[in-house]
């Protein structure tokens, strides 16, 4: 569907030119007669409208946007107001006694001076040749403007497809490696950590399909994912989460925290007591402080972060441009991930 933008920036153009013919017809000075208002404003406005169109549908598209010979553009638009101007003459010649007399001052006769029409011809045409190419060029910047958006989110859109796409498997991919070791060791938890899996694979194929979700629901998952993980260790995973503030229907991006999380218990040590994964989240209606810290495991010697945090580093580049600030915070002992969000 086709924008509105140039129909109604031509209309309003039109209504203003309209207005301005309307205050003249009023102080119309000969009698107010339909020939004699068709013989001053009828031939000159049909002369008027075609200079502004020949020049916004023909000259411009064809010399100057296609072929870019500026220079026989110029000469083009001279050779358009020499012939209306004849044109405007040439049908002036023939209703001597009507057009245009009440111009004229009094001590000056009846009837308008020739140069003095002739310039006021070539004047009214230069101005609907400037008026029609400032519209021209205006009504194309702006829909290129919104082409270029329109990519530009289209691009975004298929960007954070595959960024979520990606998620998805490599949550996947690691749950399944857990419970694939809680069922070689014939765990008593294989059969918890599958149903706490498929509650968590249906939040993550039903609900994240939305743009937004509530932050309450978001953090429900974080919570099941952590107690998905806790099952993978014989004594539990020692994890410290606190939850502050007003934690309610504010509205957050799906699977934005999840990595953070992710990351802390793929990459850190989860059975030291001394040394628990500490995850805080603080939120109020505007602003979401999310934390994870965990020691990291001097026998894991995979990069930090990997595919999870770039994945939603670029997603928070995507979606919360100027609205977050992320700190990460690698020591000799201990990982750090600080997420500030505006919500």
């Amino acid at each position: 569907m086709k924008s509105r933008g140039p129909f109604i920036a031509h209309l309003l153009f039109w209504l203003l030119i309209g207005l301005v013919l309307f205050l003249e017809i009023m102080n119309f000075k000969g009698e107010r007669t339909i020939f004699n208002l068709a013989v001053n404003y009828g031939y000159s406005a049909l002369a008027n409208i075609s200079i502004f169109y020949i020049n916004y549908t023909l000259l411009i598209p064809l010399l100057v946007k296609e072929k870019k010979k500026y220079g026989l553009y110029v000469v083009a638009i001279i050779i358009v107001i020499v012939l209306m101007s004849l044109i405007k003459m040439a049908l002036a010649s023939l209703h001597t006694t009507t057009l245009f007399s009440y111009i004229a001052d009094a001590g000056e006769g009846s009837y308008l001076n020739i140069f003095k029409y002739v310039v006021s011809t070539i004047f009214v045409s230069g101005f609907f040749i400037v008026a029609s190419s400032l519209l021209k060029f205006a009504v194309d910047w702006f829909g290129n403007e919104s082409v270029q958006r329109n990519l530009v989110m289209e691009k975004k859109e298929m960007e954070l497809q595959f960024l979520k796409s990606q998620l998805n498997p490599h949550f996947l991919f690691n749950s399944l490696n857990n419970i694939y070791s809680l069922a070689y060791q014939k765990s008593d938890k294989t059969a918890d950590a599958i149903l706490k899996l498929s509650e968590i694979m249906r939040y993550m194929i039903y609900e994240s399909n939305d743009s937004w979700v509530s932050l309450n629901k978001e953090i429900e998952y974080v919570q099941s994912f952590i107690e998905l993980q806790k099952l993978r260790f014989k004594d539990g995973a020692n994890v410290e989460f606190t939850l502050n503030g007003e934690i309610d229907d504010q509205q957050i991006v799906p699977l934005i925290l999840i990595s953070f999380v992710e990351n802390a218990f793929k990459h850190g040590v989860a059975n030291d007591p001394k040394n628990p994964i500490k995850i805080n989240i603080i939120a109020n209606q505007k602003i979401l402080h999310f934390s994870v810290t965990n020691k990291k495991n001097k026998y894991n010697k995979d990069e930090m972060g990997g595919v999870g945090l770039n994945n939603v580093e670029r997603r928070l580049q995507l979606l919360y441009p100027d609205r977050y600030k992320l700190n990460i915070v690698n020591s000799a002992t201990h990982y750090t991930t600080e997420l500030m969000l505006d919500i």
